[in-house]
């Protein structure tokens, strides 16, 4: 991953924007870090619009919970990192830490609302943002044992709520936004979407791979739903016997998986290629012919984002977030059903023709992303509350 650079053009409009609202200081907090082994869009998203604010010479610390190898305090790309607590410690301990000034002075404040809330309308006063980016939903089943995710359910989208309902919101889709303002209830005027840009590493090049190529990148985590996919490549593999599927990540499911690919014997043509660098992964979206995606949920779908820079379409769901990161019919294609998903993959892998007209569409969506829109933008939503504040006692 390449931290982008920030332009003159968008330096100047950041410090505009913050000599304009009066926030210099930013504290945000998050219950993961982008060091995390588990950490995945809304890392790498928290991450770029930091760096991007630092260089404009706002002022960022980042809170977070412990990231395994890594130091309590450490500074990255330009703003300050703090690894405090566990997974669910990191919840008290931040907003106390908020609350006695621990971690210094703020002019501004980002929640990132990542499942669990920080609750931050009970105890900070001043300007402030949060980050939503999608209601999670059967997530919460996926991942918790059964009381443990009806409590999750119950406080995100009935307590929780409530307490937010004046707080201006961040979102990275319309779709995701629908689903705040109709299964959350938050006043649609209360939320902004600002999609994540797509990291500068991610470009045309190379060759396709001679065999016909299927590439899938993520946590190997319920949410992803992996099985499905190996499922559906063997449907594929019925009909274009030379295909193959790569899935590039590393997870807690990786065994099931490991398994359900034994018991269909399909070792020979589905591969788990595990935790790869950057330039590796670079490769493998260059190379393949199609980027496939089963997932559950998301907020947008960023793997979509990069495959299309990199000059390859997918073949997703039909969800909240996918159906804003890729453009269906133009940069790849977006079904519901097991059997549209297979034959969506058939039909890219065995028709040139599609296929070539889809990786133009995913070049043309993808150079329509840049982080430092997406930094700019969300930071006005913060600079416009602060300026909203102004005069209030």
């Amino acid at each position: 991953m390449i931290t982008p650079t920030a332009s003159e053009t968008t330096i100047k409009e950041l410090s505009e924007l913050s000599e304009r609202s009066g926030v210099a200081r930013v504290h945000m907090l998050a219950w993961r870090d982008l060091d995390d082994p588990e950490a995945g869009g809304s890392e790498i998203h928290a991450h770029n619009v930091a760096a991007l604010w630092a260089q404009a010479g706002i002022g960022v610390s980042h809170r977070t919970s412990f990231a395994p190898g890594h130091p309590a305090h450490s500074r990255r790309a330009g703003y300050d990192v703090n690894r405090k607590a566990g997974r669910y410690m990191v919840f008290p301990r931040s907003v106390a830490a908020e609350i006695a000034g621990r971690n210094g002075a703020r002019d501004g404040l980002v929640e990132i609302w990542n499942g669990m809330p920080f609750m931050s309308p009970l105890w900070c006063r001043g300007p402030r943002m949060v980050w939503l980016h999608h209601v999670h939903g059967p997530m919460w089943k996926m991942s918790l044992p059964e009381r443990l995710a009806q409590l999750g359910v119950v406080l995100e989208e009935r307590v929780a709520p409530k307490f937010y309902r004046h707080s201006p919101i961040v979102t990275l889709s319309e779709s995701s936004k629908r689903e705040l303002v109709h299964e959350l209830g938050f006043a649609a005027e209360r939320v902004t979407v600002v999609a994540p840009g797509v990291d500068p590493l991610f470009s045309p090049g190379g060759a396709k791979r001679s065999e016909p190529t299927v590439l899938a990148v993520g946590r190997l985590v319920p949410v992803k739903d992996f099985p499905r996919l190996v499922g559906l490549m063997a449907r594929v593999h019925e009909h274009v016997p030379d295909a193959r599927l790569v899935i590039v990540g590393e997870g807690y499911e990786r065994e099931r998986i490991e398994a359900l690919i034994e018991q269909l014997d399909a070792t020979d043509y589905i591969h788990l290629a595990g935790r790869v660098d950057d330039a590796t992964l670079l490769d493998l979206y260059r190379s393949a012919w199609v980027l496939a995606s089963t997932s559950v949920r998301e907020g947008w779908g960023m793997t979509l984002t990069e495959a299309a820079a990199s000059g390859t379409p997918c073949v997703a769901t039909r969800i909240a977030g996918h159906v804003d990161a890729a453009s269906d019919g133009r940069s790849g294609l977006l079904a519901e059903s097991d059997a549209d998903l297979a034959a969506g993959l058939v039909r890219v892998l065995t028709d040139a023709e599609l296929r070539a007209r889809l990786e133009s569409g995913a070049l043309d969506r993808a150079a329509e992303l840049t982080w430092e829109i997406t930094a700019i933008e969300t930071f006005r939503v913060l600079a416009d509350d602060a300026v909203a504040r102004q005069g209030r006692p």
